[in-house]
């Protein structure tokens, strides 16, 4: 371990320092570097070209779960603990999660307000059985871009999206039918949002109606009642938001639509989902 230890910092202390401290001799070191490498090293090295190509095909986002999951669907026998340890010894992180506050809408209205169908209840085994809904707003240099999602409970895909420079109920009402016409549920779907304004309007309920579908609504203040929606919320920010910094709502809008579209329903694999995509997990539940 601490010749390899410093082989590993043989570019950012001198050799022999690094003996003397640790307390080897240099020509132990050196010898011990003559040798062949053992069949565990070079698969070990093998093993690390594969982390270090998912972790850039990724951009950052695998910790070592995810990692693991992705080595183990390619064929890898891999222990978890295994990859692990690979990534911390040679450095290889996922991106550093800030603290992530949820978004909130105003509930401050006279509209009606559903009563709360789902109270938590997140399993859900068939698609378009329960969506789930909500906002969250992106800074760019050019102000606000706000984002509109509804989320398959089952699939955890983003089933549709919206994106407008305000946060009035066509920017909801967009998500909603995006979702409809490409999903095109049968009655009965529950579909849980907050209380906010956007979701309480009556062009928003007539078009729940049109789709035969069940209005619920989360308690006030309460973001637990909405946890996979934040969840999914929590990734985006993480994974992308706080990754670049747009000059202009329009440069965000294609960012964002490459992230839903392009990554996180097709490629992202999910641990609520048993390391599936979101479109495997729709693929194996039809």
């Amino acid at each position: 371990m601490r010749f390899g230890f410093i082989e590993q910092h043989a570019r950012t202390f001198p050799v022999r320092l690094m003996c003397r401290v640790l307390g080897v001799s240099p020509s132990g070191y050196y010898a011990w570097r003559s040798r062949p490498e053992s069949q565990r090293a070079q698969a070990n090295g093998r093993l690390l070209q594969e982390v270090r190509r998912l972790h850039t095909q990724h951009q950052g986002r695998y910790g070592s779960p995810r990692m693991h999951a992705a080595l183990r669907s390619q064929g890898h026998r891999v222990s978890r603990g295994r990859v692990e340890r690979l990534m911390r010894r040679h450095g290889i992180r996922a991106l550093a999660r800030r603290r992530f506050r949820p978004t909130t809408t105003d509930s401050r209205h006279t509209l009606p307000i559903a009563p709360n169908l789902l109270q938590q209840k997140f399993t859900v085994f068939e698609p378009n059985r329960v969506w789930l809904a909500d906002i969250t707003y992106i800074p760019t240099g050019e102000g606000w871009l706000y984002l509109a999602a509804v989320l398959d409970l089952a699939t955890r895909k983003v089933v549709g999206w919206a994106m407008r420079d305000h946060m009035r109920t066509e920017l909801t009402l967009g998500a909603l039918i995006m979702a409809a016409q490409r999903q095109r549920p049968g009655p009965g779907l529950i579909h849980h949002s907050k209380r906010g304004s956007q979701y309480a309007a009556e062009a928003y309920a007539q078009q729940l109606a049109l789709m035969k579908a069940k209005a619920s609504m989360s308690r006030t203040g309460c973001c637990y009642d909405n946890a996979p929606m934040e969840s999914f919320f929590h990734s985006l920010k993480v994974e992308l938001v706080h990754q670049r910094s747009w000059a202009s709502r329009e440069e965000a809008r294609q960012d964002l639509f490459g992230y839903i579209e392009g990554y996180y329903n097709r490629q992202r694999i999910h641990s609520a989902l048993g390391y599936l995509t979101p479109e495997q997990a729709e693929r194996e539940a039809s």
